[in-house]
């Protein structure tokens, strides 16, 4: 009795101890496949963080040739000015291009110091009979040059396009005038601001002297030319501003880029004069600013040509832009 007790007890250990082998086999058979799982995920996770790595490189390596490539550009065109360049580069002419060439000799004389540039206000015409005599290396005209000019063999090389503002005083209640209710006007044949809707004022007629690149711009835009009726005429840009500024009922024409808040601008054929409006063609008083030079560039002296290579260069063009000019291309 007592060894058929101990054969069953026996028994009975094999079978606690296969459930026991059988639960353990299960147990690392669920263990195992979370670790499979773990290990997959972390390869995915891997392999995409390779490649927004990479994405992210591209990226960086696409802004960098980018910014490479407009860094050689821009190189590219100051390489072209030697950078131990000296000599002397003379101009005279319009005094509306006042602040272009002031701001133009005092930058570029800063770029390469073995250059001096000087400038005279003289008026564009003056400027252009000074390049023609040989007196100046260039002359500075804020109007296109007549055939007879071009005759002569000066050459006409455009820098910048300004706007002509039409400007009155801040206290003036029109807004607007049409080019033709404009033309009367500085022909003397429009006398009141009643009449073209304005208060029951005088109107008092400003302009610039004869010679003026910007009277003979506005008044060939026009086709008012040796008609009008001035009241005043005054030497300089600055002389207009001040004028108008003060005296109750004047309407002058300045220069767009020497603007400020002491007068009012007046749009033209609902036009306002506006660097926009200028570079999309919709606004009627805009010229040119030329810097004439007595041949071609390429037959003037080195350094009157690093002065026309550095205009064209990026650096030149944000030059431009900061008098408040429009640049060529």
């Amino acid at each position: 009795m007592k060894k058929k007790f101990v054969a069953i007890a026996a028994a009975a250990t094999l079978v606690m101890a296969a459930l026991a082998g059988c639960g353990s086999t299960s147990t690392t058979a669920e263990s195992s496949a979370p670790a499979e799982t773990t290990a997959s995920e972390a390869a995915s996770t891997e392999a995409a963080s390779s490649e927004a790595a990479s994405t992210e490189a591209a990226s960086t390596e696409a802004a960098s040739t980018e910014a490479t490539t407009e860094e050689a550009s821009t190189e590219a065109a100051a390489a072209e000015i030697p950078a131990d360049l000296s000599g002397t580069v003379s101009m005279a002419g319009s005094t509306s291009m006042e602040k272009l060439a002031n701001a133009l000799a005092e930058s570029f004389m800063a770029a390469y110091p073995g250059v001096t540039v000087t400038a005279e206000f003289t008026g564009s015409g003056a400027g252009i009979e000074a390049v023609t005599a040989g007196s100046v290396d260039i002359g500075n005209a804020s109007r296109n040059l007549t055939d007879d000019e071009k005759a002569a063999g000066i050459a006409e090389n455009i820098v910048a396009i300004d706007g002509i503002a039409v400007v009155v005083d801040t206290a003036n209640e029109v807004a607007g005038l049409t080019s033709d209710q404009l033309a009367s006007i500085y022909k003397g044949e429009v006398t009141n601001w009643s009449e073209v809707g304005g208060a029951d004022q005088p109107i008092v007629v400003v302009g610039r002297e004869a010679g003026s690149g910007t009277r003979s711009a506005f008044e060939e835009l026009l086709a008012i030319e040796d008609q009008c009726a001035y009241a005043n005429e005054l030497d300089s840009t600055g002389a207009v501003m001040a004028k108008v500024a003060s005296t109750p009922g004047a309407i002058g024409y300045v220069s767009l880029d020497v603007l400020d808040d002491t007068v009012k601008t007046v749009a033209v054929d609902d036009v306002e004069p506006t660097v926009e409006n200028i570079k999309g063609g919709t606004y009627a008083l805009s010229r040119p600013f030329v810097m004439a030079t007595n041949g071609e560039i390429s037959e003037q002296s080195e350094a009157v040509q690093a002065i026309f290579t550095y205009l064209a260069s990026d650096e030149g063009k944000a030059l431009v832009e900061s008098v408040g000019l429009i640049t060529v291309d």
